[in-house]
């Protein structure tokens, strides 16, 4: 499990937490924010990219990985870092994701899950041990145990049997890998819908098994703002203080910025990085629609606070020439600085709460994102 030697809590400015997480490929400073590759890349942008927006992780999906090109290529080509030519630290998702976004195509059972492919519509069948022989064969970082993450809207009956059979996906996947057996680190997965005495069942049974980390899933699957932060706070207080806390799929700023509030230590979320691809841009003044015609002979940069390559050199006008005439450079460009505003806000976070002014600095952001409304894709 996560030990002194992996993980150290450096400070505290009420509940929100500044960390270091040690693993084979680097150290990740949090909170920390994960940009979302996929299938092995982060869509539009490129490792040196990702380098210097001041990525520190990324993620991969065991999923999509299996199905193509598939882990065992990858691991013939000396893992993912090396395949992606990404020598920063990965995290790999277990599938379980796509246990609820592709319940169309699968089949859930004791043993496992059966999923038929989107691209061919073969059959592949992930249990809590295959997912963790992919992620070796990829070389992750950090892996998750296969888990349900059920619909926010399931009832109570649904739900209790869901958590009961991710306890039981969590405890094979503990004896499947049991501790110091590689390099990789292996997180366990707290569920229990949107009932807070399962919520805290769940957090007693996960956190019971000896995991190197413990993260929050099933939420932002649909839920209020509300209903996702009440959820948060019955559970994050449940969970190790002396070990990684990773709050899965939640990626709106304000949403990442409460979380860090609560405790929460790592995030990812496809948010920064599709919405550049549709024309959305986070900024310190606010969300940017670059379609808009008001920009149309706007020679300002983008966000005048920004120091990103897209901020540096070009123009309002330029970006909505490009996202208008859909040229490839527009993702390039929009993703770039995207990632790099959702970065630096975890950069001023980590400095705010060593100098406990964390709340403060919230207030600032909230200023900007007033709506303070729950971001879905």
């Amino acid at each position: 499990m996560a030990t002194p030697e992996t993980f150290t809590l450096h400070t505290t400015d009420n509940t929100a937490r500044r960390a270091s997480l040690v693993t084979a490929h680097g150290t990740v400073e949090t909170p920390a924010f994960m940009p979302v590759g996929t299938q092995g890349t982060v869509k539009a942008v490129d490792p040196v990219d990702l380098t210097n927006v001041g990525s520190q992780i990324i993620l991969g999906n065991t999923y999509h990985l299996r199905l193509r090109p598939g882990d065992e290529l990858i691991r013939r080509r000396g893992g993912l870092h090396r395949f992606m030519g990404w020598d920063g630290p990965i995290l790999t998702d277990s599938g379980g994701f796509q246990v609820f976004s592709l319940a169309g195509l699968r089949t859930m059972s004791e043993e496992g899950v059966e999923f038929r492919s989107h691209i061919d519509g073969s059959k592949h069948l992930f249990t809590p041990e295959s997912v963790l022989s992919i992620q070796r064969n990829l070389g992750s970082d950090i892996m998750m145990v296969l888990d349900e993450c059920a619909p926010h809207d399931a009832d109570r009956q649904y739900t209790e049997n869901s958590l009961a059979l991710t306890t039981r996906w969590a405890e094979r996947s503990r004896k499947a890998y049991p501790e110091d057996t590689g390099p990789g680190l292996l997180f366990g997965i707290v569920q229990g819908g949107f009932f807070p005495d399962l919520r805290k069942m769940s957090a007693e049974q996960i956190t019971s098994i000896p995991f190197d980390g413990y993260a929050i899933g099933g939420l932002s699957v649909g839920e209020s703002k509300q209903e996702m932060l009440d959820m948060l706070a019955v559970t994050a207080p449940l969970l190790p203080k002396d070990q990684p806390r990773y709050l899965m799929g939640v990626g709106a700023p304000m949403d990442i910025l409460d979380a860090v509030a609560l405790g929460m230590d790592m995030f990812d979320c496809v948010l920064p990085t599709r919405n550049a691809r549709n024309g959305t841009l986070y900024t310190s003044q606010g969300k940017v629609n670059i379609k808009r015609a008001e920009y149309r002979e706007d020679d300002s940069p983008l966000d005048p606070a920004c120091g990103c390559y897209t901020c540096r050199t070009f123009s309002k006008a330029y970006l909505r020439h490009l996202y208008m005439a859909r040229e490839l450079l527009s993702y390039r460009l929009n993703t770039v600085h995207n990632l790099a505003f959702f970065l630096d806000m975890m950069q001023g976070a980590r400095q705010a709460i060593e100098e406990k002014r964390y709340l403060a600095f919230r207030e600032e952001y909230a200023g900007v994102f007033a709506d303070g409304s729950a971001e879905t894709l």
